[in-house]
């Protein structure tokens, strides 16, 4: 009979650790589909449209 009661009286308590395991989980794929998927995250910079493009701007690295 010590069992029964005692699923009862923590029933609340392990239904609680279960929603937070759960939501831990799910926060833990948001971060890392979120970190495997840079270009959501940077913005996008535009080249000036008043100024020509030169082959310097399309193959030096270093300048963004």
């Amino acid at each position: 009979m010590g069992i029964h009661y005692d699923y009862k009286s923590t029933r609340g308590e392990k239904a609680l650790k279960k929603e937070a395991k759960r939501k831990a989980r799910i926060e833990q794929r948001r971060a890392k589909k979120s970190k495997s998927n840079p270009t959501l995250n940077k913005e996008d910079k535009m080249h000036d449209i008043d100024k020509p493009i030169t082959l310097e701007d399309l193959t030096n690295p270093d300048k963004s």
